[in-house]
């Protein structure tokens, strides 16, 4: 059983979602991490985490204005904050009866539904289905960088496939995106950029 949760569900749409969770929670999610919705029995939810917005409150409004922060000021505002840090999620498909898709889901959630860092098995269950048909729905973006969101995926999901004795995957997963943005020149060679920052491919490849 899952027990990577990282907050509540705020507020949902057919494409995405907005998850809040407290600072104390913050190390479990990451930039392009995976993550996981169940509305109802029968059906789960998968999503990528695309931004993680922290927003201020009064007290940290006048806490900067000061000259010096005691540590355990610092300490308290961060564990005791009434503002949620605020995740922001592209769906990426679902799974319904067992049966994996890689399209958006037949309906949003909840709000205050619980949301859940994929652990490696649901990732690599998510992510070995179909054709990686999922990465159309994080190529549509328009309101995050493509590339970075691609590239910090992609290494999550390759350690998980790693650790599950499937090394090859992340070569085919690279092969089909370099066929999607065949047509779209600019894209490709900032998601190879990313790429070859994040050490999943050589630079002259």
């Amino acid at each position: 059983m899952n027990t990577n949760q990282i907050g509540f569900l705020l507020r949902a749409s057919t494409s995405g979602c907005i998850a809040g969770c407290r600072v104390a929670s913050l190390d479990l999610p990451q930039l392009g991490g995976m993550v996981t919705i169940q509305p109802s029995r029968d059906l789960q939810i998968f999503g990528l985490i695309y931004d993680l917005h922290i927003d201020d409150d009064g007290l940290v409004r006048q806490l900067v204005t000061t000259e010096h922060i005691k540590p355990e000021v610092i300490a308290d505002n961060r564990n005791n904050r009434t503002v949620p840090v605020e995740i922001s999620i592209v769906f990426c498909g679902y799974q319904h009866n067992g049966q994996v898709y890689h399209l958006l889901p037949p309906r949003p959630p909840l709000t205050l539904d619980e949301v859940y860092v994929c652990d490696d098995q649901q990732l690599c269950t998510f992510t070995s289905a179909a054709r990686f048909g999922y990465f159309r729905h994080i190529l549509r973006g328009q309101d995050y960088p493509v590339a970075e969101i691609l590239a910090s995926h992609l290494k999550l999901a390759a350690q998980a496939h790693q650790a599950q004795q499937n090394p090859t995957w992340i070569n085919t997963a690279i092969q089909e995106l370099i066929v999607l943005l065949r047509d779209d020149y600019t894209t490709l060679m900032n998601v190879l950029g990313a790429l070859a920052d994040a050490k999943l491919i050589h630079e002259e490849d």
